[in-house]
């Protein structure tokens, strides 16, 4: 299937110029999204989920935030590029810059309409901070974000969903639940399938839980200006 995007250079909060995918939407505009990546950067499979929201409606932006550390990094799913994705997210990359990066394209989208944000494992984590952080959000739906369990206390500044597999073996219910428990007012949608569920390139990918999750995702924009 062929890419409906292109990279662009875009200049962030710090003076850095990072490869962001940008794709226009399919018939009228519903809004902007901000779509961020795995922990294996802007992958083939990053830039078709792009492409599939703009079939929806929207303009997306994808920004490559780990390309300060490694310019075009795309990992495959082998121990050994998991090792790599997991050394900058965890040891190279700040975890603010990645939610100053959000703010930057939301502001880009922001002069086109309602911006909506959505991210995947370590976007997942991001879409939460920048729910609670940044400035000019409609939306947001995250995916199985790691790092959720230690921003429980955010408060999310626009409606917000996330979702979760119960299956998953990096994310303890236990953390899940206490997202709840904290956040009534945040839906938190539990799927029977494990971590990557989205992910069709993934061994845990679970098609049904995919749609059904796509499906909230997209209900929760449209019931917020998109």
């Amino acid at each position: 299937m062929a890419l409906k995007g292109k990279m662009e250079k875009m200049k962030m909060s710090d003076g850095a110029e990072i490869g962001v995918y940008r794709v226009q939407p399919t018939g009228a505009r519903r809004g902007g999204l901000v779509l961020i990546q795995e922990i294996f950067g802007v992958t083939e499979h990053i830039m078709e989920l792009c492409d599939g929201y703009a079939a929806d409606g929207y303009e997306v932006l994808g920004p490559a935030i780990y390309d300060r550390e490694s310019p075009n990094f795309q990992a495959t799913y082998s121990p050994e590029d998991i090792q790599k994705a997991i050394k900058i997210a965890r040891a190279e990359h700040p975890f603010d810059l990645s939610v100053a990066d959000a703010q930057v394209c939301i502001d880009e989208l922001k002069k086109r309409g309602a911006v909506f944000i959505t991210g995947y494992c370590y976007g997942g984590s991001v879409t939460w901070a920048a729910a609670g952080r940044c400035t000019g959000l409609a939306a947001a739906s995250g995916y199985y974000g790691g790092n959720v369990g230690s921003m429980i206390d955010l408060k999310p500044k626009c409606p917000t969903i996330m979702h979760f597999g119960e299956k998953d073996h990096g994310i303890a219910m236990e953390v899940v639940n206490k997202l709840k428990a904290a956040h009534p007012d945040v839906k938190v949608y539990v799927y029977p399938a494990g971590h990557g569920f989205n992910s069709d390139r993934r061994t845990d990918y679970h098609e049904e839980s995919a749609k059904l999750a796509k499906q909230r995702t997209l209900e929760l924009f449209r019931a917020n200006g998109g």
